[in-house]
C-alpha cells in the first residue's frame, strides 16, 4: 500500500510539472508572433506525427493479428496481443509528437512509468488472473465444450476468457471461476480422450461359485452393445474382503457412452448375478444377549 501511495504521489507531481510547463510555453507563444508560426508549424508536423504512427500501429497490429491467426491460436489471445501492440505502439507516437511539440518528453515517460507503477500495484491480482488466462489459451489444457474438474469445481467448459473461465454444472449453475486459482490446481479433463474406462467393484457371496460369477459378469459386459472390444474389457478378481468376494470390473466405453453404460451395467449385473444364482452379500452383525445372573 506504501508504494502505492508512493507511485501515486509521483505521478500527480508529474503531471503538475507537466501542466505548468506548458502553461508557461502557452504564454511565452501568444507573446512572440514568430514563436506563434513555429508553434503552428511545430503543430502541424506534430499531427502528422500522431496521424502517420497511428496508420502503423493499426497495421502492424492487424498483421500481427493475422499471423497468429495463421498458426491457429484461440481468437481471444489474438485480440488481446493486438490490442496491446496497438496501445503501446499508439502512446510511443504520442510521446513522439509531444516531443515535436517542444514538451519535455522526459517528464512524461517518468509520470507514464508511475502511473503504470501504481496501477499493476493496484490490480496484481486481476494482472496474475490475465497471465493465467494467457497461459490457458496457449497449452489449451481444455476447450470449450469439454468436462473438466478445475479449482474443486466440476462442470462443462462454455467460454475461457483472460481473466476467468465459465463452467456449467451438471445441476445447470453458471459457475465463474479466476483463471489464477485454475492453473494453481489439478486440472482434471473428462473429455478430452475419445475412450474412458469404468471402474466397477462387485461383490458376490463367500458361498456362491466364484467361476460361474465371473462368467456372468464378463457376459454381461460384452452383451452391451455400447462396450468397446478394442481395448477389451476386464473382469478380474480384485479382493478376498471381510464379507465378500469382490470383482474389478474395467470396461472400455467413448467418452460420450460413459454414464450411459455405467448405469446399465450396474443395473444388468445385479439382474444377471441374481439370476444365475449367486448373491449380493451384506454385512451383518450377530448380537449375543448374556444374562446377569445374580449370585
Amino acid at each position: 500500500m506504501q508504494q502505492t501511495d508512493q507511485a501515486a504521489a509521483e505521478a500527480a507531481g508529474g503531471n503538475e510539472n507537466l501542466i505548468t510547463q506548458l502553461k508557461n510555453q502557452v504564454s511565452e507563444y501568444m507573446t512572440n508572433p514568430e514563436l506563434l508560426l513555429d508553434v503552428a508549424q511545430s503543430l502541424l508536423l506534430a499531427l502528422l506525427i500522431f496521424w502517420v504512427g497511428k496508420r502503423i500501429a493499426k497495421l502492424v497490429s492487424n498483421m500481427t493479428g493475422k499471423g497468429l491467426s495463421k498458426t491457429g491460436n484461440e481468437l481471444i489471445l489474438v485480440n488481446f496481443i493486438k490490442n496491446i501492440i496497438y496501445y503501446v505502439l499508439l502512446a510511443v507516437v504520442i510521446v513522439m509528437a509531444l516531443g515535436q511539440l517542444g514538451v519535455q518528453t522526459t517528464s512524461l515517460i517518468a509520470v507514464m512509468g508511475a502511473a503504470g507503477l501504481a496501477i499493476g500495484l493496484a490490480l496484481k491480482d486481476s494482472l496474475s488472473n490475465l497471465a493465467s488466462g494467457v497461459m490457458l489459451v496457449l497449452t489449451r489444457p481444455f476447450q470449450k465444450g469439454d468436462f473438466v474438474d478445475v479449482a474443486g469445481t466440476s462442470g462443462k467448459v462454455t467460454e475461457i476468457k483472460l481473466f476467468s473461465t465459465y463452467l456449467l454444472s451438471p445441476d445447470n449453475k453458471k459457475l465463474i471461476i479466476p483463471n489464477g486459482q485454475i492453473t494453481a490446481d489439478v486440472i482434471t479433463n473428462y473429455t478430452s480422450e475419445g475412450r474412458r474406462r469404468i471402474d466397477l467393484v462387485i461383490g458376490v457371496d463367500y458361498a456362491d461359485d466364484i467361476k460361474q460369477a465371473k462368467q456372468i459378469l464378463e457376459d454381461t459386459v460384452k452383451a452391451h452393445e455400447l462396450v468397446l472390444s478394442d481395448p477389451a474389457p476386464v473382469v478380474q478378481l480384485g479382493e478376498l474382503a471381510d464379507s465378500s468376494v469382490n470383482f474389478k470390473v474395467r470396461p472400455w466405453v467413448n467418452t460420450d457412452d460413459y454414464w450411459t453404460v455405467h448405469a446399465d451395467l450396474m443395473e444388468q449385473i445385479k439382474l444377471n448375478i441374481e439370476a444365475g444364482g449367486c448373491s449380493f452379500p451384506f454385512p451383518q452383525r450377530d448380537v449375543h444377549l448374556y444374562e446377569n445372573k445374580a449370585s
